[in-house]
């Protein structure tokens, strides 16, 4: 298994948890608002942290500690994920998985009926599910597999949210209202500000974030088909 970030306490990857984020590297997606370009793309230039040290830490903390959430990068890529997975919930810590949608099969077979493998699952949607998307990832990508993943996700019985970073240069008020439909009566919708200061894409980082009352209005919009739309990092 290849760890390539760690941290150890965070408030912020779980409303409502404490956890620790373990983060896997590589990514089958080049989205130019990406922040964690060295993970993406140069994972082997970061240390590697080994699982026994994480171990460690969450062992003389576990009082603490509700959970772990699992992120990249993009965690589905690796065959090792299950595995993973499972050491964590041998230790009795409940699990979150970040995910891009792009393996539909995998979160299916994480997602089985009974299976107890996954506690919350969010997975980003970067833009309309039309030519938008390959804009906002870099790459051309198979939207049916997005659909997949969207569909397997709402019908899990898994606690889960959809979550969109609101760039400005790729995403406004229609898209995100048409996003929203996409979704329509999911649980949780999340739209996350922007922040350019560490982008993969260096033209980005002297792009101002849109304004905590464009996004608000954003919300708005996307409450008429996720009721429950909330707004973080404004």
């Amino acid at each position: 298994m290849d760890i390539r970030g760690f941290i150890e306490t965070s408030f912020l990857d779980w409303d409502g948890k404490i956890s620790s984020v373990i983060f896997l590297p590589h990514c089958n997606f080049k989205c130019p608002f990406c922040d964690n370009g060295l993970l993406v793309e140069n994972p082997e230039t970061l240390p590697e942290v080994k699982l026994e040290a994480i171990d460690n830490f969450i062992n003389q903390r576990k009082d603490f500690i509700d959970g772990v959430v699992i992120t990249g990068g993009e965690p589905t890529i690796h065959p090792w994920l299950t595995d993973l997975i499972k050491h964590f919930k041998a230790m009795d810590l409940l699990v979150k998985l970040d995910t891009n949608g792009t393996n539909p099969r995998v979160l299916s077979e994480l997602l089985t009926p009974n299976s107890e493998l996954i506690d919350y699952i969010a997975m980003d949607l970067k833009a309309p599910l039309n030519d938008k998307y390959y804009e906002a990832t870099g790459l051309k990508t198979d939207l049916n597999k997005i659909k997949e993943s969207i569909k397997i996700i709402m019908a899990s019985g898994v606690d889960y949210e959809f979550r969109t970073t609101v760039v400005p240069t790729i995403l406004d008020e229609a898209e995100i209202e048409e996003m929203a439909k996409s979704i329509a009566g999911a649980k949780k919708y999340a739209l996350q500000q922007f922040v350019p200061d560490h982008t993969l894409d260096e033209r980005l980082r002297v792009i101002a974030p849109h304004p905590k009352e464009k996004i608000e209005k954003m919300a708005a919009l996307a409450k008429k088909y996720v009721p429950k739309t909330i707004v973080r990092g404004v």
